[in-house]
């Protein structure tokens, strides 16, 4: 599956999946075969952070 390249969608679609389906970041790249490290990159370009304690990005 390709991720949106757009952060703002990429945020959005990154935290709704974490929200309804997986536990965590790592879940999450695993079963969709991305890179972690990618995704947190493209989010901390418009400040967002992972925090694995609410499993979101904010």
């Amino acid at each position: 599956m390709q991720l949106p390249k757009d952060p703002v969608i990429l945020l959005s679609y990154i935290n709704t999946q974490l929200r309804d389906n997986y536990a965590s970041l790592a879940e999450f790249c695993t079963a969709n075969d991305c890179n972690d490290e990618d995704i947190i990159k493209a989010l901390e370009r418009i400040d967002y952070r992972y925090n694995p304690d609410t499993n979101q990005f904010c």
